[in-house]
């Protein structure tokens, strides 16, 4: 069960409810789950949602930062619904722990999934 859906009729949600909330395609299969949330720590914005998918029990999945304006919530589904596909998941920039310190990563993964970013992004905006 999707722990997005704790308190369905809160506009705000906690981040331990984000976790594991499951995110579907556009053809609402589901591609994976919400692992956690990467927020700017001066702006307060959330930055990024890290989804997980593959693996088998847990064994060998993998890990994706993804822009938060990719992700809309869809109260239908009790998850997140994107437009990104696996396949544009695993040709995504190449992410390391160090890309959070480099803005030009930050700025071709916006490009590449073809959301705003959210350091240029208007207080309201997202």
């Amino acid at each position: 069960m999707a722990r997005a859906t704790a308190h369905p009729d809160h506009q705000c949600i906690s981040s331990e409810d984000i976790q594991g909330t499951e995110v579907y395609g556009a053809d609402r299969k589901n591609i994976g789950e919400i692992d956690h949330i990467i927020i700017d720590k001066i702006s307060g914005r959330v930055a990024y949602a890290v989804m997980s998918f593959g693996g088998f029990v847990g064994l060998g999945h993998s890990h994706y930062p993804i822009p938060w304006a990719a992700l809309t919530y869809d109260t239908s589904l009790g998850g997140f619904r994107t437009s990104i596909t696996e396949q544009q998941l695993k040709d995504a920039p190449e992410f390391s722990d160090d890309s959070w310190q480099d803005r030009d990563w930050e700025a071709r993964t916006h490009q590449y999934y073809g959301t705003p970013s959210y350091w240029e992004a208007r207080p309201g905006g997202l």
